[in-house]
């Protein structure tokens, strides 16, 4: 089936199970501490319940961390897993190597890495950090105010029930955004309610 007929299906699904809108854009954060964990740590996380909490808290009990330099100077003599409450080990290494590659690239405050995601360049060398592919790099997108579609296992189960397939990220990503467009909304908004509605449901 052409992508475009895919994205008709969703479309519709879309409508009918959640309307035609508003779709309000996510709100994500300003503080980069909480920018780097809630990446870092949402993969096969629930979000509401587990990770939110510990990212509020992470603002509140480390407050001079609203920049990349001041997150990366924590580090260097606090324990994230502790300060988070999420004894893991790979994600907490991934938050590590995320604020390192930031700091090294000169990228500080919320606005910063708004701008420096447009480059396809940085976007290729977030990939190289462990833990972090494509969805990750997207769902940091929208964590700072841009407007992307970061493909999870809800988006992609709310695609299969509309009667699309499996596709690979990049594909899926773009009949999202293209059934995004035929409602006549931004990508991110319809992204988000799609999310909240799996996630609610799950």
């Amino acid at each position: 089936m052409p992508a475009s007929s895919l994205a008709q299906h969703l479309a519709g699904h879309v409508q009918h199970l959640l309307g035609s809108g508003s779709f309000p854009q996510p709100g994500g954060w300003t503080h980069m501490g909480a920018v780097i964990c809630d990446v870092s740590f949402q993969p096969w996380c629930n979000y509401e319940r587990t990770l939110r909490p510990r990212l509020l808290h992470l603002q509140l009990s480390w407050p001079d961390t609203r920049t990349v330099r001041g997150f990366q100077r924590r580090l260097a003599t606090e324990d994230l897993a502790l300060a988070m409450k999420f004894n893991h080990a790979q994600k907490v290494a991934t938050a590590h190597a995320i604020t390192d590659l930031l700091a090294a690239h000169g990228v500080d405050a919320r606005d910063d890495v708004h701008t420096w995601l447009g480059h396809q360049t940085h976007r290729a060398a977030l990939c190289t950090v462990k833990g972090v592919g494509p969805k990750s790099i997207d769902y940091i997108g929208n964590v700072v105010g841009r407007s992307h579609v970061a493909v999870d296992v809800h988006l992609r189960a709310f695609a299969v029930d509309a009667g699309v397939p499996n596709l690979p990220y990049d594909q899926l990503r773009a009949v999202h955004e293209e059934a995004a467009a035929l409602l006549g909304h931004d990508k991110g908004g319809p992204e988000h309610a799609v999310w909240r509605h799996r996630a609610e449901a799950a």
